[in-house]
């Protein structure tokens, strides 16, 4: 029996959310009863079996004045033949959003990405993280220091490119995301 995938479908305009896919992807290769595959929008017109056949899907995107990338968003209206015929019903579903300000209006990205999945009849999975960085003792090199529940929020300075940015700590708040879903993947798979 082949293993389930976890797919990872997004959008980077300028190479950080990119950066932070890889991330996600790194940690779904923890989880040696999954596989993981990058599929980038830009590609997805050859990749939708890819997608159709996978146990998961997580989205991601840059925010581009306050919502996923126009290219995402194309992605999410190309996908309506799906929708027709709920081929990604009750597959798990998670997302990621990079933006080069600290807030950036992340949720809102997330929330398209969240209700996209729903109109799939996706089962959405959360961070399952505690905020980082909210106390006298935090600091910014906590995981979650950007404080998301939705999903995992990077951030990148829109002034340096994707070999610096973002910092190694989103990056591991998106590992730890991948690993989240990859396991959330194998007990939902197996029925347990």
């Amino acid at each position: 029996m082949s293993k389930p995938v976890v797919a990872i479908v997004y959008h980077s305009g300028y190479g950080h959310t990119k950066v932070v896919a890889e991330s996600v992807l790194a940690g779904i290769k923890e989880v040696d009863a999954v596989e993981g595959v990058l599929v980038s929008v830009d590609e997805v017109d050859d990749k939708w079996d890819v997608l159709d056949g996978a146990a998961a899907i997580i989205f991601g995107a840059p925010i581009y004045m306050g919502n996923v990338s126009a290219a995402f968003q194309t992605f999410a209206e190309k996908s309506s033949k799906r929708w027709f015929e709920m081929k990604w019903k009750d597959k798990l579903a998670a997302g990621f959003v990079n933006s080069g300000a600290q807030n950036g209006d992340k949720h809102q990205g997330i929330h398209a990405m969240f209700g996209l999945s729903q109109q799939h009849g996706m089962v959405w999975v959360g961070l399952g993280l505690h905020p980082g960085n909210n106390n006298s003792k935090g600091s910014p090199e906590d995981l979650n220091r950007l404080g998301g529940f939705a999903g995992a929020y990077a951030q990148s300075n829109i002034d340096e490119g994707p070999d610096m940015v973002p910092p190694a700590t989103d990056r591991r708040t998106a590992a730890h995301l991948g690993r989240r879903v990859a396991e959330a993947t194998v007990r939902w798979t197996r029925g347990a």
